[in-house]
């Protein structure tokens, strides 16, 4: 079962290029035969290790990091005794020497590497069925885009690395926002095409057509392109392999039908969990709580509230933190949830607002407030129905992979909501610094303004 650790330099890549690239972490070098795509079962066991990699390994834009840096850098989280580097998110004021931060974007082109590796190694072996290329193709396709999405939305201009050729990729220039969207969309359009609607196996945790669906809806959400972003959706929603939980304390266990893509953990307890949870037994320590403007948002009622916020008493002092993952045992009850439906419906009320459909844009929103507990909304006018939406995403989806504060960006509300309440706040916080040592060791990068 070695093909089911870590990921690494992959079949015909020379010493050379197992190096750093854009600054990555060393990889590990379990899997460094030539023989990797030498079958279907080893070729997709290497892809199962890089999944393996995103949810065992250390922190990053998809474990737990991107959860605690967008919510500090927006009105979402705060800390309790933060470090000083955790400081920097909170006060907006990040310096490119902020090891999170490195690890944010290493992290990430350490996966976009390992799928660089992975459809540079499919589409030479000779070995694998048609069916099992296809298959990792579009796997690899959609990690790529789903790392470039996430880096383009914290960094803005970032290398576009689509080779594993280090002599290339060392001396890289940033790409716009723009040429990365192109080569994302590109990415989830393939891997649409050639992934299955049908899952690898019988749990949700091998991206499917919808998978790659989901993350191209929201692209179009992002770039303001309602009609597609509507159609998208329209084609999860309607698909019927989807449904929300009738609970909400069920949304986040493996067995959810509401996921579209989960990740799944070696032991019970996700990072997301240590993270986010209180530290210590007999005198609970609150970790990153909710802020009173945060919880002063749940309407009366709101089973979201309930099922999805717990709360502690420090020195007197009551907490209350996200609880969407609740699990502390060794047992595996709940996979990480990268995709769901409910984002589904958000996304589709608001391109559907966009497009003067109003009355399909309320009933999206109805249907997931009926979840919650709650009535229809009475929001009848596109200014209201906005405001709505902009309100229930706060709701459904907080504390969940950083969705407030690139909501914030693109909204461009970020500075109207953060100016009042962010000592120093200026425009240029709204991206992330490039780290320090990746502009130490490619001269062709640039910093971002304000840093």
């Amino acid at each position: 079962m070695r093909y089911l650790t870590y990921i690494i330099c992959m079949l015909s890549l020379a010493a050379a290029s197992c190096k750093k690239f854009v600054e990555v972490p060393t990889p590990d070098d379990r899997i460094v035969s030539d023989d990797v795509f030498s079958s279907d079962a080893k070729a997709s066991g290497a892809m199962t290790a890089v999944y393996g990699n995103l949810i065992n390994g250390g922190g990053s834009f998809i474990n737990g990091f991107g959860t605690t840096s967008g919510g500090l850098s927006s009105d979402e989280l705060q800390k309790f005794n933060p470090s000083a580097g955790e400081q920097e998110f909170l006060n907006n004021a990040l310096t490119p020497t902020n090891t999170t931060l490195r690890t944010l974007w290493s992290s990430a082109y350490q996966s976009i590497y390992y799928a660089n590796a992975i459809l540079e190694g499919v589409r030479r072996s000779q070995a694998l069925s048609a069916g099992v290329k296809g298959q990792l193709e579009g796997e690899a396709r959609f990690v790529r885009a789903l790392h470039y999405f996430y880096l383009v939305n914290y960094f803005g201009s970032v290398p576009l690395v689509t080779s594993t050729d280090y002599a290339v990729n060392s001396t890289l220039p940033r790409s716009e926002p723009a040429a990365v969207y192109q080569q994302i969309r590109a990415d989830l359009i393939a891997a649409r095409d050639l992934l299955p609607e049908a899952y690898v196996g019988s749990e949700r945790i091998r991206p499917n057509r919808w998978t790659a669906v989901a993350l191209l809806a929201r692209t179009h959400l992002y770039n303001k392109e309602w009609t597609e972003a509507v159609a998208a959706a329209s084609n999860i929603i309607g698909s019927g392999v989807y449904q929300l939980q009738v609970d909400p304390a069920t949304v986040y266990l493996k067995t959810s039908r509401e996921a579209i893509w989960q990740l799944s953990p070696n032991t019970g307890t996700l990072r997301e969990t240590s993270l986010l949870r209180p530290t210590g037994t007999t005198a609970p320590v609150p970790q990153y709580f909710l802020p009173s403007s945060a919880m002063a948002t749940f309407e009366p009622g709101d089973l979201r509230r309930r099922k999805w916020v717990d709360s502690v008493t420090h020195q007197g002092t009551r907490y209350y933190y996200p609880a969407k993952y609740r699990n502390t045992t060794t047992a595996v009850t709940e996979y990480y949830t990268v995709f769901r439906l409910a984002e589904v419906y958000l996304i589709r009320a608001e391109a559907r607002l966009n497009t003067g459909d109003l009355d399909g844009a309320a009933q999206d929103l109805n249907i997931v407030r009926t979840r919650a507990g709650l009535p229809n909304t009475l929001a009848t006018t596109a200014p209201d129905l906005s405001t709505a939406i902009v309100a229930e995403r706060r709701r459904e989806l907080f504390a969940e992979m950083g969705h407030r504060w690139l909501d914030l960006k693109r909204w461009n509300l970020v500075s109207a909501v953060l100016s009042p309440i962010k000592t120093g706040w200026q425009a240029t916080d709204t991206l992330y610094p490039v780290p320090n040592d990746e502009l130490l060791s490619n001269n062709s990068l640039t910093q971002n303004p304000g840093y």
